[in-house]
């Protein structure tokens, strides 16, 4: 088993595909997307199970439909997120 860090990231620009898997890595690496998307003021989200499965999707593919309802209550509970901090004038 691999007790290394590890991190995903997706992206949803193309609001009529799918999200695409844009980052992807383990230990110095998984630290480094999460750091930058932290300093780019993006939500992280901490889902172990999520991650395993979304790191077997290849860089620049869009998730697999198996993955659809999953990320989609991820970017529900951000775009949540978003929103009360939008309205409380609070930043990520």
């Amino acid at each position: 088993m691999d007790d290394r860090q590890s991190a995903v990231a997706l992206s949803h620009a193309d609001k009529d595909r799918a999200p695409v898997v844009v980052a992807k890595g383990y230990g110095v690496v998984a630290e480094s997307i999460m750091r930058e998307a932290r300093q780019n003021g993006l939500y992280v989200h901490a889902s172990a199970d999520l991650v395993k499965l979304l790191m077997q999707v290849d860089l620049d593919q869009q998730i697999p439909p198996q993955l659809y309802r999953a990320v989609a209550e991820v970017m529900a509970w951000i775009h949540g997120l978003e929103s009360r901090a939008a309205t409380e004038g609070l930043h990520p």
